[in-house]
């Protein structure tokens, strides 16, 4: 039993909180989940880290498929790989698809594993990467107090979510164009739904 004395939380449900709240209820409340050539290109990119083991490259241990957990905030997944350096620095590096350029939800869920890492090893991990497969370049993270705040925060969310049972409503926007659940997610249906409600209720409102 962890500290938080309930069910641990996935590390990606920290990612597609940080995304969308519907992505992440679909997927981790509903279980839902569909590909497209996004997530198909995804998956191929974690394929080369998703075997676990370790290789030695200039003095430093290359851990793949590392399992991670936090007691203290509860939360339970695997990093993709992390770099042991001879001087003690702990390196955690996420894999993602897609050209290099700054994601807070990624950068979320890099800051995640790297709590984890500190809370399992007992020492600092200052800083990680994100590695973009198709520029083949690496950004590295700094794990600032800010993003341990919303690391804590997102957990909250997630679990405050898990917790309802109840789906966050849609977003609607450009986000929605290039998630593989826009189909279950019917986010164009629902908001205008939302909207024609909102408006027959002020429509008749005696005090508007």
């Amino acid at each position: 039993m962890n500290e938080t004395g309930q069910d641990p939380i996935s590390l990606s449900a920290l990612q597609h909180w940080a995304y969308c709240p519907r992505q992440c209820g679909l997927i981790h409340l509903e279980q839902a989940f569909e590909d497209n050539i996004h997530t198909a290109r995804g998956q191929a990119v974690h394929h080369l880290v998703d075997t676990p083991g370790y290789e030695m490259k200039a003095s430093v241990k290359v851990e793949r498929a590392l399992p991670l957990w936090s007691d203290k905030l509860g939360l339970i997944g695997k990093a993709d790989l992390v770099e042991f350096h001879p001087d003690g620095t702990v390196f955690p590096v996420e894999f993602k698809h897609g050209r290099k350029r700054q994601k807070i939800h990624d950068d979320i869920q890099l800051a995640a594993q790297a709590l984890c890492l500190e809370e399992m090893l007992g020492r600092p991990v200052p800083k990680g990467a994100i590695y973009h497969a198709s520029s083949h370049r690496r950004r590295e993270v700094a794990i600032t107090p800010e993003l341990r705040r919303l690391v804590e925060e997102t957990t909250k969310a997630v679990r405050a979510m898990l917790a309802s049972g109840k789906l966050p409503s849609p977003v609607n926007d450009e986000r929605c164009r290039e998630c593989s659940l826009k189909d279950l997610c019917q986010p164009g249906p629902i908001a205008a739904s939302t909207l024609l409600h909102e408006l027959g209720v002020n429509l008749y409102d005696p005090e508007s």
